[in-house]
């Protein structure tokens, strides 16, 4: 109460602050499922990491719905993003297909739906790491920005002036699966000599276990941390020796690294970007990655001296740019849904386009090259 003109005045009531719209966002990589719930300021509140099940996409639906069971135990959010390892539609919603797990054809937002009781989205997993990295990250303001996640494989997503470009079906930005290498490495989609068989995780573990296994006298310290055994050997593992100054680790990821500064280049004269950044896994080795794959570039790039040279940087998030990212999406979606039919962000539908094309496989629409200017209307 306060006193004015020698009446008692009732006390205005204090604004009521509301707390921050939390949101989780889930990354489903080949080998780990990462959750957490994540504030309006892409800030992690609680993080829960596990393995992948399986390859089984029933298994994989059951740890999403646990683990976001167990985040809403202690905290009230309002969305739930995916970030899935596969290639997602434009309605964020179907995975078409994933080279490292049986998803082929996936509702999983329908089915996911069906369990989880606040709305939810599904997107790519790297654009979803490159969308945190673009709005809270190494990418802000940037105005052309290409993510790399070298992880598993290689994913990538793409920003320009501050949208996520998918491409016409929702599948842009698989950089990890050009070929570099015709007739090489056999890849698990399917192809050989897909970029990420040389510039990923499972290329470094690769080449570390088949040094391990050449009864090579230089890979005895690598040997000597497994307990003899090469099928022990893992990314993580061969980037701590390498940390820790072990030559043959340092020359593992070297080689992985200027993989990647080509394949930089090339992406480079196809999207002229200001930005790459580089993240997941593998970008834990830091400069030991970075500082090759700069060397590769600045050597393979078309033009080079006679042009503006892109930035390569290591992603501000590291392996929580997914999770981030797919949280924030979800938040977005809340005021504008993907299917809403407003195009400002999530990027237009092309059923029209898909029933054109259909009719005049059938011979129902006459090409418009075919009708006169003077019969028109």
């Amino acid at each position: 109460m306060t006193v004015l003109n020698g009446s008692v005045q009732p006390r205005s009531p204090l604004p009521r602050v509301l707390p921050p719209p939390l949101s989780i966002g889930i990354d489903i990589g080949g080998t780990k499922v990462a959750a957490g719930v994540v504030d309006d300021n892409g800030i992690i509140l609680e993080r829960l990491i596990e393995p992948t099940p399986s390859h089984s996409p029933l298994a994989v639906e059951n740890a999403i719905v646990d683990v976001v069971d167990r985040l809403r135990a202690s905290h009230v959010v309002e969305s739930v993003g995916i970030g899935a390892a596969g290639w997602v539609d434009n309605a964020q919603a179907v995975v078409a297909f994933s080279p490292h797990l049986a998803w082929r054809s996936e509702p999983l937002k329908a089915r996911l739906s069906e369990r989880i009781d606040v709305p939810l989205i599904v997107d790519n997993d790297a654009n979803a790491a490159a969308w945190a990295e673009y709005r809270f990250g190494a990418g802000k303001g940037s105005s052309v920005m290409v993510c790399i996640t070298l992880g598993t494989g290689i994913g990538g997503g793409l920003v320009i002036n501050g949208q996520l470009f998918r491409g016409t079906y929702g599948m842009a930005g698989e950089w990890g699966h050009m070929i570099s290498v015709p007739g090489g490495q056999r890849c698990e989609c399917g192809n050989r000599g897909c970029w990420e068989q040389y510039a990923s995780g499972n290329a470094l573990v690769r080449e570390a276990r088949e040094l391990a296994r050449s009864n090579s006298p230089v890979a005895y310290r690598l040997l000597e941390m497994v307990g003899g055994d090469p099928d022990k050997i893992t990314g993580p593992l061969v980037t701590e020796a390498a940390l820790q100054g072990e030559p043959n680790a340092i020359e593992l990821l070297a080689d992985v690294g200027g993989w990647l500064g080509q394949g930089i280049a090339n992406l480079t004269a196809a999207l002229d970007p200001d930005l790459f950044v580089i993240g997941g896994g593998v970008s834990a080795a830091g400069d030991l990655l970075l500082k090759p794959a700069q060397a590769a570039f600045d050597r393979t790039l078309t033009g080079r001296g006679y042009r503006p040279e892109a930035r390569l940087v290591l992603a501000h998030f590291r392996n929580d740019a997914g999770l981030i990212g797919a949280a924030d999406l979800a938040r977005h979606a809340m005021v504008e849904p993907p299917e809403s039919g407003r195009f400002g962000f999530w990027p237009r539908r092309r059923k029209r386009g898909r029933k054109a094309a259909r009719q005049r496989r059938e011979g129902l629409l006459v090409p418009r090259s075919t009708v006169s200017r003077r019969s028109r209307p």
